[in-house]
C-alpha cells in the first residue's frame, strides 16, 4: 500500500484578481485561545451579496470584452462574427449604464464560498447572502426566473428569483472568499455529463468525442463562449462543479501538470486543440465564421478506475462571474470594467449592408420577399411581433386542444421567443433579448398548419422537425442575436403592451413594436438550415 499523502485537490497558484474595498464596516477580530478570530456581521454578507449580484448584472471582466475587440481586429473573421462582436460591445456601454442588464435573463443566483475555520459570522450564512440578494432583484431591473412547484405538474414564480443556489465550503485561515455566479437558463442548459470508459483516453478517440460533441453544442447559449471541458472525477457532481469553476475562470492559475496526490491541473495542449476544434467548426460567433469560443479551459481531474465522467459546459457573451472576499481589511468584490466604451473601435467596422424587412405587410407578403434571399443572410426588421415563451405555447396548445381556434395575433404577426426584464421608468422596454428557439420546437409543426408561427424570431439552433415544418407549410426560423439584451431594449423595441395571459408576468403574450432589429435568416421556406450545412 502507498504511502499517507494529502493533496488539496485544486491547489490554485496565485489570484491576480483585481479587487476592490466595497467597505470596512461589519468586519473585525478578536484573538481566541491563539487564534486570530475574523468576526463578520451578518449585515456584511447581505450587502456583499447585494452589490456582488448587482455589479455582476451590468458590468462585465475587463479580460472578457478585451476578447470582443481582439476580434474586430481579426482580418479572418467573418462579417457575421464581426457584426455579432460589435453588437455586444454596444450591448455592454448600454448595459453599463446601470439601468439595463446586460441580459434579459438575469439568472439564478449562484454563490460559492469558501469559509475559514476562523472566520465568526454568528448567524446563518445562506440566509443573510440570500437577503442580499434578494434585494438586489427587488430594487434593480432584473428579471425574476425561479419557479417553485407546489406538485408534480403545479409550478409557480416566486416574484423574487429566490431560492438562490449557495454551496459553502470550510478552509483553514481567517479569510471568507467567494465567487458569484448568475447563469441563465441557455447557458445553464448547456451544461452536459458523459459517462465515458478508459477507452477514451487517446488521442484519436478523444478528438472523435471533442468534435461530436462541440456541434452538439449549438449556438442556444449565445456565443462566444468561455468553455470548459473536465475530464475524470470522483463523482459526477464533482464533475459538474469543476466545469462551473472552469467556466467562470476560477481554476485559471491550477498546475498544468498531474502529481501522485491527484492534483487537478489544466492540459494546455488540449485546450490549444480543441479551440483549432471549434475555430474549423464553422458555426462562429453564432451565424458562421471561427469564433465560436473565446477560450477553452481543459481540467484533468482523478477519477474511479471504472469511471470517466466528461463534463462540457460553457460561459456565454454575458459572462456573468464576479470574484469577492472578506479579510481583516475590509470587504471586497473584484473590480469589473465600468468604461466598456473604451474597446470600441474609432469607426464602425464596415460589413455588407442588412436587407431590410417590413413585418407589418401582409404575412403572405413578408415571407414571399423572405423567400428570395439564402441562409445566413443578414435582415434588418422593422414592424410588429408578438411575443411568447414556453408557458404561453403550452397555454395556446391547450385552447387549441379544446376546439379553440388559433389566436388571430399568432397568424398575423411573427413571433419573437423571449422574455423582458423589469422595465426603467421613462423607457419602452426593460432588456429584452430572445430565449432558446429548441424549447418551443414541439409546437411548430401543429401551429403552422393552424396558420401560426409562420416566421418565429429566437435564437440558437432548432431540431429537423422544424426544418421539415417550415419547408411543409412555408415558414421561416430568423435567428436573433443572442446576447445584447440592453440594446435591443434601448435602441430597437419602441413600444411594448401585453395582449394575452396577462396573469402569466415575464411569460405572457406580448405585443411589441421595433425597429432596426437585427436578424439572419436560419431556416428558410425550402428546407434549408444554417446549422445543417455545417459540418
Amino acid at each position: 500500500m502507498a504511502e499517507f499523502i494529502y493533496q488539496k485537490p485544486f491547489p490554485i497558484k496565485k489570484d491576480t484578481t483585481k479587487y476592490r474595498l466595497l467597505t470596512k464596516e461589519f468586519v473585525s477580530t478578536i484573538e481566541v485561545d491563539g487564534r486570530r478570530i475574523l468576526k463578520v456581521a451578518p449585515e456584511g454578507l447581505e450587502l456583499l451579496a447585494k452589490e456582488g449580484f448587482a455589479d455582476v448584472s451590468f458590468f462585465l471582466r475587463e479580460a472578457h470584452l478585451e476578447k470582443l475587440a481582439t476580434i474586430l481586429k481579426d482580418k479572418d473573421a467573418s462579417d457575421n462574427d464581426i457584426f455579432v462582436a460589435y453588437t455586444m460591445l454596444l450591448n455592454q456601454v448600454v448595459s453599463a449604464e446601470g439601468e439595463l442588464p446586460t441580459c434579459q435573463d438575469t439568472g439564478t443566483a449562484i454563490v460559492i464560498g469558501k469559509k475559514g475555520e476562523n472566520v465568526w459570522t454568528g448567524g446563518d450564512d445562506a440566509k443573510s447572502l440570500s437577503k442580499g440578494i434578494y434585494e438586489t432583484y427587488r430594487d434593480r431591473n432584473l428579471r425574476y426566473s425561479q419557479v417553485v412547484p407546489f406538485t408534480m405538474f403545479e409550478e409557480k414564480n416566486t416574484g423574487n428569483n429566490l431560492p438562490a443556489q449557495i454551496d459553502l465550503y470550510a478552509t483553514e485561515g481567517n479569510s471568507y472568499e467567494f465567487l458569484f455566479v448568475t447563469k441563465g437558463g441557455g447557458s445553464g442548459n448547456k451544461t452536459f455529463l458523459y459517462q465515458q470508459t478508459k477507452s477514451l483516453l487517446n488521442e484519436e478517440s478523444l478528438t472523435k468525442f471533442i468534435r461530436e460533441k462541440i456541434k452538439d453544442l449549438g449556438t442556444s447559449a449565445c456565443p462566444p463562449y468561455h468553455l470548459a471541458v473536465v475530464i475524470g472525477g470522483t463523482s459526477a457532481e464533482a464533475n459538474l462543479g469543476t466545469v462551473k469553476k472552469a467556466s467562470a475562470g476560477y481554476l485559471d492559475h491550477l498546475p498544468t501538470e498531474g502529481n501522485e496526490g491527484g492534483q487537478a491541473f489544466r492540459d494546455l495542449e488540449w485546450e490549444e486543440k480543441i479551440t483549432r476544434i471549434c475555430r474549423e467548426s464553422g458555426i462562429g460567433a453564432q451565424f458562421g465564421g471561427k469564433y465560436f469560443v473565446h477560450d477553452v479551459r481543459v481540467i484533468r481531474l482523478p477519477r474511479h478506475a471504472a469511471s470517466c465522467p466528461v463534463g462540457i459546459g460553457v460561459s456565454c457573451s454575458a459572462d456573468r462571474n464576479i470574484k469577492a472576499k472578506i479579510t481583516e481589511d475590509g470587504i471586497f468584490l473584484e473590480e469589473l470594467e465600468r468604461n466598456p466604451a473604451k474597446f470600441l473601435p474609432r469607426e464602425a467596422p464596415f460589413m455588407q449592408p442588412a436587407v431590410d424587412i417590413d413585418l407589418d405587410r401582409p404575412m403572405d407578403e413578408v415571407r414571399k420577399e423572405l423567400s428570395k434571399y439564402p441562409v445566413k443572410t443578414r435582415l434588418n426588421l422593422k414592424g410588429t411581433l408578438i411575443v411568447a415563451r414556453d408557458i404561453a405555447h403550452a397555454q395556446i396548445k391547450e385552447m387549441i386542444d379544446a376546439g379553440k381556434p388559433m389566436p388571430e395575433y399568432f397568424k398575423k404577426h411573427p413571433v419573437y421567443y423571449a422574455g423582458p426584464a423589469k422595465t426603467p421608468k421613462g423607457m419602452a422596454s426593460g432588456s429584452f433579448g430572445p430565449t432558446t428557439a429548441g424549447r418551443m420546437d414541439s409546437y411548430v409543426d401543429l401551429f403552422q398548419e393552424l396558420g401560426g408561427s409562420m416566421i418565429m424570431l429566437a435564437k440558437g439552433n432548432r431540431s429537423k422537425q422544424v426544418t421539415d415544418a417550415c419547408k411543409k407549410h412555408g415558414g421561416f426560423y430568423l435567428g436573433s442575436i443572442g446576447g445584447p439584451a440592453a440594446i435591443l431594449a434601448k435602441d430597437s423595441i419602441k413600444s411594448v403592451k401585453v395582449v394575452d395571459f396577462e396573469e402569466l408576468g415575464m411569460e405572457a403574450v406580448r405585443e411589441i413594436y421595433v425597429e432596426n432589429f437585427p436578424a439572419f435568416i436560419i431556416v428558410d421556406d425550402k428546407g434549408n438550415d444554417f446549422f445543417a450545412e455545417l459540418k
